[in-house]
């Protein structure tokens, strides 16, 4: 969700290098025509999207299966479950860029039609390129503005909710955050100004979008759990749905993290109240901007560094700030410091919301550990009314299904059945259907709603 650190010292060295590194590769012509959704000829619905090597595929079925398409000799596409190194049991074959067609599973498959608007608009000093995506026709349709999570690349290119949305009847608005893809300024993790850019996103999506806007709100997963509420405050947003975020500081998701890395390693709980003193000297030092807090952090060394589990200490930065000495983190943190808000509390900002709220959590989310952020959602919804509440359990971030390895690794094998139809349903008119969203469990509904 926040940037993570790297290994400093390499990261300097490599530094003259990396300066001249493409950050978004191109995209091969034989992948790039065939990214789009197309219905298979049983109704299903199939999208193709590009990886970040440029390269390879990804598809995604709405019912959660996912692959990874990767380029072979003469033509041919390798087909990988998941997130993982093994075949797929599901067959795809693609065309070519003559004749692009796909089949999936003996299936043939029409790629869908959308009306597409690009655009570009002004956000405090910038200009960020952004594209309207609308399911055909001239029914008014529920827009969705896209909001980012920590990815420092182009929405535009990547992001395939801005097909899977409209090939369930939703619009999407979709743009690229200040300092990637087409869009200028610089690449930043400061919610304020990235609200401010998403409420200039929502503003731009009702102007292009005219009648067939039937209600324009903000969705997103991640860092856009700090960000889309933050800007609903600000705008006249009609809904707020966010996937996988966090209710609490950026600097409690290392916090959160930590505990259940010391978790993991068997470490009860007088550890955990010591390592809270670390992940407190930690947090200091990044609030700071890597400026102060070194003193601190250096006594609670000396307290607790002879310990066995200070070895298991990693997080989000904890366990990287560790490993290095002052100066070398005064030289090459700052380097990274991408103006994130550390601090930032959301409480404020979920208890003043005049907009309906959905927040959809990973059970079992590593990245953003759940439990504080369940605690203080039900506690919003309680006070509100104007949250609802839904986890899909044993889900990592993504609201993805995962296999763990003999060493704890996890690899995701699949988004969570029923994720895509519930956010699709919800953002509809604030409500829940009466469909099939697989595991999900609802725990807390907008006042009004039947249950």
């Amino acid at each position: 969700m926040v940037t993570k650190l790297l290994g400093l010292l390499t990261v300097v060295a490599m530094a003259s290098v990396l300066w001249f590194w493409p950050r978004e590769p191109a995209l091969d012509p034989e992948a790039a025509c065939h990214v789009g959704t197309w219905r298979l000829d049983d109704g299903r619905t199939v999208d193709l999207s590009p990886l970040s090597d440029g390269r390879s595929l990804r598809w995604r079925l709405l019912d959660g299966r996912s692959g990874r398409l990767r380029p072979e000799p003469v033509g041919q596409w390798r087909n990988l479950q998941g997130w993982t190194n093994r075949p797929a049991p599901e067959q795809v074959a693609l065309g070519d860029c003559q004749a692009p067609a796909l089949r999936l599973e003996g299936h043939a498959a029409q790629r869908l039609a959308f009306e597409v608007s690009e655009t570009r608009f002004p956000a405090r000093g910038a200009q960020l390129a952004g594209r309207l995506v609308l399911p055909p026709g001239d029914a008014p349709v529920p827009i969705a503005v896209l909001v980012h999570g920590s990815e420092d690349r182009s929405a535009r290119r990547y992001d395939a909710m801005q097909r899977l949305l409209p090939a369930q009847g939703v619009g999407v608005f979709v743009y690229d955050k200040r300092g990637t893809g087409a869009s200028t300024g610089k690449y930043t993790q400061d919610f304020d100004l990235l609200a401010d850019d998403a409420v200039a996103a929502l503003q731009q999506a009702r102007r292009l979008a005219g009648a067939r806007a039937s209600r324009v709100g903000f969705s997103g997963g991640s860092q856009a759990g700090w960000i889309a509420p933050l800007a609903a405050t600000r705008s006249d947003a009609d809904f707020v749905a966010v996937a996988y975020g966090l209710a609490d500081s950026p600097l409690a998701e290392d916090r959160d993290q930590v505990m259940l890395d010391l978790q993991a390693a068997g470490h009860g709980p007088e550890v955990l109240g010591k390592a809270r003193e670390v992940t407190d000297a930690t947090g200091a030092i990044m609030a700071s901007g890597f400026r102060d807090g070194y003193d601190r952090l250096e006594a609670v060394r000396a307290k607790y560094g002879h310990e066995p589990w200070w070895k298991d200490l990693r997080g989000e930065f904890t366990g990287d700030l560790l490993r290095h000495h002052r100066f070398a983190l005064r030289l090459a943190g700052p380097l990274f410091d991408q103006g994130t808000s550390w601090e930032y509390d959301p409480m404020p900002t979920l208890r003043a919301q005049r907009a309906p709220l959905l927040w959809i959590l990973a059970g079992a989310d590593r990245e953003a550990p759940p439990e504080e952020t369940r605690r203080r959602l039900l506690a919003v919804a309680s006070e509100t009314g104007r949250l609802t509440v839904v986890e899909f359990p044993d889900t990592d971030h993504g609201v993805l299904e995962f296999e763990t390895g003999p060493d704890g690794a996890r690899t995701p094998t699949r988004v969570a059945a029923g994720y895509y139809a519930l956010l699709a349903d919800w953002i509809r008119d604030d409500r829940l259907g009466e469909g099939d969203y697989g595991r999900a469990v609802v725990l807390a509904r907008t006042v009004g709603q039947a249950r």
